[in-house]
């Protein structure tokens, strides 16, 4: 196990009506001008932004709404929300929705404190403060409500990056899973491979003796495989939305990578990919992490049988232990198939003569990208051939 540093300060509000202490929460952690930041659609239509804003009435706070976040968050919302937070002098921060709102309320929450571009810190300068966030949770995917990171798409070169700083862990997290009873099951289904790619960045390790987080990390697959059905079924299933919530929050709070070198090269790529057709995030993972795995599973062959007989039940070849590997994708690539997944970028609206420019978004130079196994030009673009 690697040396490590682990910081997860923000506080869980669980359970059913519990957005109705949003204001109390806020209050508690400083707020006193709140810059409430949503999309819209359900948000509003289901009366919860009319809740939220009841509830910091009652607590004598005041606030200014901003919404029109959208699905890979873009930086013309954020520019706008920074210029509010500096005219207004809001003190705090609150994201009503799921990873995009959370996301670009991170970004606003960094830029409302700084004097020059806020995509500074989406190019290699470091975070030094942040106005307080918090977060209402609609959708169970991202894992923003609880993680240190942010993912922000440029409309210049429509460039897809992430920016990382406990600073931006939320301070407070509401999560009533009676909130995603609405969801529809494509959004869903996108969440749940999106949080299972979570995991399994960090899973495919180099690092050895890591039983615990292994662990950890098969517990929290497990869970998400085993309740996936159940909520697909019955969207308002409440046992299963609340295991998929939180097992979507431990799956990116980084408790499941602590002391672990993690890779990220599926997600880099994938960004790319959603940065230029905008597409979900979570299909588009469904279809890169698998031709990742086919790739790279000869960098250690036991840990893909690991994964295949722990989480996917696969009988062991050990004769042949690349057998039980190559079964083990089979079977992560149709569970995605069994919940409405794409398997293939085509399916999305990738074309094979994009795969150099998708390439040339990365910015590579003479790097290589991921740390399992080391990508280079070449590799990734094999890797999306292999996807398309």
């Amino acid at each position: 196990m690697l040396n490590f540093n682990f910081y997860s300060p923000t506080y869980f509000a669980f359970g059913k009506e519990r957005e109705k202490e949003t204001g109390k929460l806020v209050k508690r952690f400083g707020g006193t001008k709140v810059l409430i930041h949503y999309g819209g659609g359900s948000v509003v239509k289901s009366g919860l932004l009319d809740r939220i804003k009841k509830s910091l009435q009652n607590s004598g706070l005041s606030f200014i709404e901003l919404g029109g976040a959208v699905p890979n968050p873009r930086s013309g919302l954020i520019y706008t929300g920074i210029e509010l937070c500096k005219e207004k002098n809001i003190d705090f921060v609150l994201a009503v929705g799921g990873g995009s709102a959370i996301d670009s309320a991170k970004a606003i929450a960094v830029g409302a404190l700084y004097d020059g571009d806020f995509w500074d810190f989406f190019t290699g300068k470091t975070i030094e403060k942040a106005l307080p966030i918090a977060t209402v949770l609609t959708l169970t995917a991202a894992g923003s409500e609880g993680s240190a990171s942010m993912v922000i798409t440029h409309e210049n070169g429509m460039l897809k990056r992430g920016g990382y700083s406990d600073l931006i862990r939320p301070v407070f997290s509401i999560l009533n899973p009676e909130l995603t009873y609405t969801l529809p099951p494509y959004q869903t289904a996108a969440g749940v491979a999106d949080m299972m790619a979570h995991v399994m960045e960090r899973y495919f390790t180099n690092t050895k003796n890591v039983e615990l987080t292994d662990r950890l990390g098969e517990a929290v697959m497990l869970t998400i495989i085993n309740e996936t059905p159940k909520v697909l079924k019955n969207p308002k299933d409440y046992e299963a939305r609340a295991n998929l919530m939180w097992a979507g929050t431990v799956a990116h709070n980084d408790i499941c990578g602590a002391g672990r070198e993690q890779d990220w090269a599926s997600h880099k790529m994938e960004h790319e990919f959603s940065g230029l057709y905008d597409v979900t995030h979570g299909a588009g993972l469904a279809v890169i992490f698998p031709a990742w795995m086919k790739y790279v599973m000869k960098q250690d062959i036991l840990r893909f049988a690991q994964f295949a007989v722990r989480i996917w039940g696969c009988e062991m070849d050990f004769q042949n232990p690349e057998n039980t590997a190559r079964e083990g994708i089979e079977r992560y690539e149709q569970f995605m198939k069994s919940i409405g997944m794409p398997t293939r970028l085509s399916d999305l609206g990738a074309k094979v003569e994009d795969i150099p420019m998708l390439i040339d978004k990365l910015q590579l130079g003479d790097k290589t990208l991921g740390s399992f196994v080391k990508l280079t030009r070449e590799d990734i673009r094999k890797i999306y051939e292999l996807a398309v």
